[in-house]
């Protein structure tokens, strides 16, 4: 019985294996190559990995800032794993590793921040090798903090929910940003995530807050307040590449209906002075 379910499997074309292939994963597909060599010829092919692949890739190839040599759909595959910079710079684009759905990273010159034009109060600057991209923005000083992103649903793998990050440092300097929170959100057609954040290094005794705390407790409680507190209450956290995050919000890509995503972190009911906030960017990745 079991030498019939062989031959059967080799009287199969390699198109129809392919489209057999093509309903499992790409790392499945690459377990599955070791069954025969007809299996592991599916398998490498072109014709499969193409279906893998996101099915705008060639425009993505086209906005690469720089360009790519790949021998094979498979190994244009795994390039896409490591993010890459397009149109221009202003963003980046990889394929989650788990998932094999689109990423994007919008730079902080991609965003929308008030008063960043302003060398008083934003100073732009270049970045360590840790970013993907060459500068970043840090906040001077300014009492009205607001970083808003945007993008079309349309450049997003469809039947995905995604969530939004922005990704920041905290200078040495650092001053005012956790003294009230900062609230966040993502808002896509009628629909609205939202949540607050306090902009500090989760240290388990920070010094400076407890000062703050005492020195502002009245002015602090009062303000605190005036904050919209719908949704939870969210923290940065710490990556691997040094940087910090916190979720603005998620929202569900149904790939149909081409939607715009805003992305928003805001600070502007306090009126208090705030500085040393390094903006990398937004990134938007599958949850």
């Amino acid at each position: 019985m079991a030498n019939e379910s062989e031959m059967k499997l080799y009287l199969l074309p390699e198109d129809c294996m392919v489209q057999i292939l093509s309903f499992t994963s790409p790392h499945d597909a690459c377990q599955l190559s070791l069954i025969s060599t007809m299996v592991r010829d599916a398998a490498v092919s072109d014709l499969l990995w193409e279906k893998f692949l996101p099915s705008d890739y060639r425009e993505i190839i086209e906005r690469l800032v720089l360009p790519i040599v790949f021998a094979s759909k498979k190994e244009l595959f795994l390039k896409f794993f490591s993010p890459l910079l397009i149109d221009g710079g202003s963003k980046s684009f990889s394929i989650d590793r788990a998932t094999s759905k689109k990423c994007y990273m919008l730079s902080a010159r991609e965003l929308s921040i008030t008063w960043s034009t302003n060398p008083l109060y934003w100073c732009w600057k270049p970045l360590l090798h840790s970013s993907r991209f060459p500068e970043g923005v840090e906040l001077i000083m300014v009492c009205w903090l607001e970083i808003k992103g945007k993008i079309n649903t349309r450049m997003l793998s469809p039947r995905t929910t995604y969530g939004a990050y922005l990704i920041v440092n905290l200078a040495g300097r650092a001053f005012g940003l956790d003294s009230l929170p900062s609230e966040v959100s993502v808002n896509v057609d009628n629909h609205e995530s939202k949540g607050i954040v306090y902009l500090r290094r989760n240290y388990a005794n920070n010094r400076k807050q407890e000062l703050e705390m005492v020195l502002m407790r009245h002015r602090v409680e009062t303000l605190r307040s005036r904050v919209d507190r719908g949704g939870q209450e969210r923290s940065l956290c710490e990556r691997a590449d040094g940087w910090l995050e916190v979720e603005l919000g998620e929202f569900y890509c149904d790939g149909v209906n081409h939607k715009e995503v805003t992305m928003c972190l805001k600070e502007v009911k306090g009126e208090h002075l705030k500085g040393g906030l390094i903006v990398e960017g937004v990134e938007l990745r599958p949850k």
